[in-house]
């Protein structure tokens, strides 16, 4: 059997991707690549007893193995993880899950930071090991002092210093990145970054790989339409969480924002990291020093301004508590340190950055009128 592997690293950290199936593993290249260190790696130098790794095969027996062991009676949770129903249980020191919808077996071993996930779909498999290797990174930074933030990020080329865009959900932070990113600066990260308190002042800002959800709406008024169109029109493809009705959409050059049922949210083009610079020329950032702070509010029809505001970094701004209801540490990766960070890095981060200029702006469906509000702001700071 010929086993693939992809080892990644983020500053301090580090885990390998293993499996029988080299998609596997060059789906972690391809995801995290853009964003963090990737390489593929000779799987026999790899030393698994020492070293984090994700171990992901196709192997039917072994799915059904475990699903039997997290069924066998032993007490179980039933949670939500990447919006997939998961049963967890314990086995020993080892957490086992099942999430049968994605017909997807793991055995965490916490003492080790080894994973093992045995399924029984490719594309799904190769999904789950992608963000299993993620939530090792993070995991290990937690554990060294790092903390993650609810926030989009870009970089000023010229000189490494980060804007962070902060709000609740639909504030408007990924808008915000990506209006300034057409203007020149580089994309970090699109909903959450990780930071960590460096020298006697500074926030060292790194991102967190992850697709991006952009509006059909915006992706039109970006310019970005005919690109995303062409891509997909001569036999390429975006994220698989991408609903079919968003894919079809695209097909015929129809950019009307597209709503689930009971317009509960809108469905939108799910894009790959590397294809911002490949489609739609958005350059990438792997790191910067944060400078600013952003409060985006988005009104659809007033006129974008710069606006009075009190707003301030709130503990609701790093990914702890509720606010991870994404990727909660079932798997006990980051070894009982907060989601987003220890409450002594959560509380430095936030001490540094509330030094830094604070700017509160709204936003419109007016595209150019809102990236020329930004881009004024932005070269203020």
């Amino acid at each position: 059997m010929i086993i693939s592997a992809t080892r990644l690293k983020a500053a301090t950290a580090a885990v390998t991707v293993l499996s029988d199936r080299a998609s596997v593993a060059g789906w972690a290249l391809r995801y995290f690549g853009p964003w963090w260190n990737a390489d593929m790696v000779d799987a026999d130098a790899v030393d698994a007893g020492t070293e984090a790794v994700v171990v992901a095969d196709m192997d039917r027996a072994q799915y059904e193995e475990l699903a039997e062991l997290v069924q066998d009676g032993r007490p179980t949770e039933e949670i939500d993880y990447a919006k997939n129903r998961m049963l967890v249980a314990r086995d020993g020191e080892d957490i086992v899950a099942l999430s049968p919808d994605e017909g997807i077996a793991y055995r965490s071993t916490p003492s080790s930071g080894r994973i093992v996930l045995a399924g029984t779909d490719l594309m799904p498999l190769a999904l789950a090991a992608a963000r299993l290797a993620r939530e090792s990174i993070r995991g290990q930074l937690l554990r060294d002092g790092w903390a993650v933030l609810h926030s989009s990020a870009v970089v000023r080329p010229s000189d490494g210093a980060t804007l962070l865009a902060f709000g609740d959900k639909g504030a408007g932070k990924t808008t915000t990145a990506l209006l300034l990113a057409s203007t020149g600066w580089q994309l970090l990260a699109n909903d959450r970054v990780l930071v960590r308190p460096t020298g006697e002042e500074d926030v060292e800002v790194v991102p967190w790989p992850s697709a991006a959800a952009l509006g059909l709406g915006l992706v039109q008024a970006l310019g970005w339409d005919i690109g995303a169109r062409e891509h997909l029109r001569a036999g390429g493809d975006f994220h698989p969480t991408q609903h079919q009705s968003v894919t079809d959409a695209l097909a015929v050059g129809d950019f009307t924002p597209l709503w689930e049922e009971g317009r509960k949210r809108e469905r939108k083009l799910q894009v790959f990291p590397d294809q911002f610079p490949d489609l739609f020329d958005v350059q990438l950032a792997t790191g910067g020093r944060a400078a600013g702070l952003l409060f985006p509010q988005v009104d659809a029809d007033a006129a974008p301004v710069v606006v009075d505001s009190t707003r301030t970094l709130a503990e609701a701004d790093f990914m702890s508590g509720k606010t991870e209801d994404r990727y909660p540490d079932v798997f006990e990766l980051a070894q009982g340190v907060d989601g987003g960070g220890r409450a002594s890095a959560r509380a430095e981060v936030a001490s540094r950055l509330a030094a830094l200029p604070h700017r509160a702006v709204r936003l419109s469906h007016d595209v150019p009128a809102s990236a020329a509000v930004l881009g004024k702001l932005a070269a203020t700071i």
